[in-house]
């Protein structure tokens, strides 16, 4: 358990960040855990895994790629410890590979939307995002890229390391510059960390403002994100919860508290509507936001009798 709680902390604390890395991250402490236990009774190996999901899970509440990876992982059967362990392992093992090649395929797919001499601008960092970008630049398009700091964790500055990394010319601006320089780009591709049923994507707080940067001046915004970032539980109208991170990392304790009338609000995440959305491209291919309700439905074979049958167990 040890192992679970260092990861669940570096997952909590964004040592380990990104919807996809958390996700991997998860079903690897998962099928850690599995491999450590000592027990031979099936049902005590039933009660630590649950466990051991429960505490992975409570870590981020806005990603759902974290509780889609769990319940995938979790998905095991087996009567013995055995049985059980083998194929949660397999289970694990087997999200962690398709998780990477949906990386891959997002990459092959988003870069066709990518014309020579685009300019692209992109938020925080995102490896699918960035997977399009690397594709098309592959691909011996000349592009050029604005990235965003992404603040307050600054995120945009892993971003412009990585396509410095590639080659790609690349240039840094603060988020309050992204009206500005939107005269200047052809289109925009970002991540997600959650996608609703009706196309709405939950990514880090200032996605929604670029979007609509983006849709006044009439340019195209690509959304990349894997099918286990869609979120099931909005079928049933749940709303995904918007993580609201510590004050702290926008203003140090000692300025703070020497101003009695003053307090910070942090969201990490925002909303941005479908109608700002142009396609977003998945590893199964590039659909349209109104179509994220199939995607949940038959790749991630949630429907709504599976959480309502779920709802009336808890």
């Amino acid at each position: 358990m040890e192992n679970v709680l260092e990861i669940a902390e570096k997952i909590r604390s964004m040592e380990i960040r990104g919807a996809g890395t958390i996700a991997r991250a998860a079903a690897e402490a998962l099928k850690s855990h599995a491999q450590q236990f000592d027990g031979t009774k099936i049902k005590e190996f039933n009660i630590q895994m649950s466990q051991t999901a429960e505490i992975l899970v409570a870590t981020r509440p806005t990603a759902v790629s974290l509780p889609n990876a769990i319940r995938m992982v979790m998905g095991y059967t087996g009567k013995t410890v055995d049985e059980a362990r083998t194929d949660l392992i397999r289970r694990a093992d087997s999200f962690i590979k398709s998780s990477k090649d949906a990386t891959r395929r997002i990459g092959a797919i988003g870069s066709k939307r990518i014309r020579d001499g685009d300019t692209i601008m992109t938020h925080c960092n995102s490896q699918a995002a960035l997977s399009v970008i690397a594709q098309a630049h592959k691909d011996g398009k000349d592009i050029n890229v604005i990235a965003t700091e992404s603040r307050p964790r600054l995120q945009g500055h892993l971003t412009i390391a990585q396509l410095n990394e590639l080659g790609i010319n690349t240039s840094l601006i603060v988020d309050s510059a992204v009206r500005y320089f939107m005269k200047d780009v052809d289109i925009v591709v970002v991540g997600a960390d959650a996608i609703t049923a009706n196309g709405s994507v939950i990514n880090k707080i200032g996605t929604s403002q670029l979007a609509l940067a983006a849709h006044e001046s009439r340019t195209n915004l690509i959304v990349a994100a894997e099918t286990y970032k869609f979120s099931p539980r909005t079928l049933l109208g749940e709303m995904v919860e918007i993580e609201e991170r510590d004050v702290l990392e926008v203003m140090d304790s000692e300025k703070l508290s020497a101003m009695l009338h003053v307090s910070v609000r942090n969201p990490a995440f925002d909303v941005t509507p479908p109608s700002y959305i142009d396609v977003i491209c998945t590893e199964v291919g590039a659909i349209s936001p109104e179509i994220s309700y199939i995607i949940i439905s038959d790749i991630l074979g949630w429907d709504l009798q599976d959480m309502l049958d779920e709802e009336i167990k808890a």
